[in-house]
Parts: C-alpha cells; sequence; structure tokens
C-alpha cells in the first residue's frame, strides 16, 4: 500500500492551525486516509472544564463517519511543529475501533501498525464472544421467565446408561417465604455438576448441590445461607 506520508502531515498541520487550545497551548492537528481514498482530519479542541477537552482523533473519526465511514488506513497526528505525535491510550482504543490491527500510525523512526500500539485489544469480536456464550446457555421457558430469580434450585447426582450423571430442579420454595412448595422446571441430565449449576445460576441465585452422600453444599450467587456447610466448587 502506497501512503503519500508528506501530504497527511501537511494535511494535519493544516488542521493543527485550527485546533482550538487555549488553555493548554498544545495544538494538535491528524489527518488520516480512509479505504475509499478520502482524508479525513480533526484538531483538539479544550473547554474549560479540563476533562472535556476532546482530542484531535475524536474530531477525525467524527468526520470519518458524518462524510460517510469506512475504515482508516494510515494517520498522522502532529504538533504545533508539524512533528509526529502518538495517539494517547484513549484514542489508541479510538483508532482500532475504526482502523483495527493494520491501521498505520506515522512515527519518527517509520509508520506503527495498531497492533504494536495497541497490544492485546479489547474490541468488537470479544463481545461477540461474550455474547455466543450467552446465546448457547440453555434458555428458561418463557411461561417460568417471571419466576427467574425466585426459587432454589437443587443439583444431585443419578445414574443414566450405566454412568454418573447430574440432574437438577428447580423447586418453588425460595426459603422461609410463603409460597407453596412444588417444582417449577425438571432439569436435563448433564455430564458434570458444573453444567448442572450453570443451568440453575440462570434461575436463581440459591442453588444448592447434593452429593451422593446427601451432604449438601452452597452454588449459589449470594452469601451461603444458614444450615448448609460448606460451599461448593467446580472441579
Amino acid at each position: 500500500m502506497n501512503i503519500d506520508w508528506a501530504a497527511l502531515r501537511s494535511a494535519a498541520n493544516t488542521a493543527m492551525e485550527r485546533a482550538y487550545a487555549p488553555y493548554s497551548k498544545f495544538p494538535v492537528g491528524a489527518a488520516a486516509l480512509v479505504d475509499d481514498g478520502r482524508v479525513v482530519v480533526g484538531c483538539n479542541v479544550e473547554n474549560a472544564s479540563y476533562g472535556l477537552g476532546l482530542c484531535a482523533e475524536c474530531g477525525l473519526v467524527s468526520n470519518l463517519q458524518v462524510t460517510g465511514g469506512g475504515r482508516l488506513l494510515a494517520l498522522a497526528c502532529v504538533d504545533a511543529d508539524g512533528r509526529p505525535l502518538m495517539p494517547c491510550g484513549r484514542c489508541r482504543q479510538l483508532l482500532w475501533e475504526h482502523g483495527g490491527a493494520a491501521l498505520l500510525i506515522d512515527h519518527a523512526s517509520g509508520p506503527l501498525p495498531m497492533s504494536a500500539l495497541l497490544p492485546h485489544a479489547f474490541d468488537d469480536q470479544d463481545l461477540d464472544r461474550i455474547a455466543g456464550e450467552r446465546d448457547r446457555r440453555p434458555a428458561v421457558p418463557a411461561a417460568l421467565a417471571l419466576k427467574v430469580g425466585s426459587g432454589t434450585v437443587f443439583v444431585h447426582p443419578d445414574i443414566a446408561g450405566g454412568r454418573q450423571v447430574w440432574t437438577s430442579y428447580w423447586d418453588r420454595s425460595s426459603g422461609g417465604d410463603d409460597e407453596p412448595a412444588g417444582i417449577l422446571e425438571e432439569g436435563p441430565t448433564f455430564a458434570t455438576d458444573a453444567d448442572a449449576v450453570e443451568w440453575g445460576r440462570i434461575r436463581t441465585p440459591r442453588v444448592v448441590v447434593v452429593d451422593a452422600q446427601g451432604t449438601a453444599s452452597w452454588a449459589g450467587d449470594t452469601p451461603r445461607p444458614a444450615g448448609i456447610e460448606r460451599d461448593w466448587s467446580s472441579r
């Protein structure tokens, strides 16, 4: 990819001259090449409430979006003397969002990719991963959605097909209330107690694991109630 860095620095310098920096006296300009060939610019805009100041890269990304969006390919940021500046931490995250790991940033010793400036970055892939894990969890039936948060789930070992499995059921009583006893939902069979506990935690913060000897362990998301002597832990 051929980048005209001199042209980008010139555009960044012109943007810097329009900066609003009466408090720091440190004007900054930025210019970036977009994947459709256009160049977008931004300058820092300060505020009497210092924390509300906007970096040049913030204005540049706004310019990117308002002029049609796209992906940033290369960016130059300069100070009052026209020398290259590195984006601050917040702006590196902002630029990653709109340019990704391959976005090149002008540097005195040569362009640097965002992957070097922001290693181990957090981005939408992390959100997608969490959403995917959440979507794979067994859902609470719609008919029972209003009961989420109440009752107690009991997890216990069982035998199916000659092997040990774990089953669970969601009991109506949440302990000490006036609700009538009765099972809200029978859980499926799980290969491990951890899977059965996860099924329960989606339904209620009160989860009890009972082992083959009848000993109860607390696997809930609240402090262990009186009468249960130990906490459950996944193995």
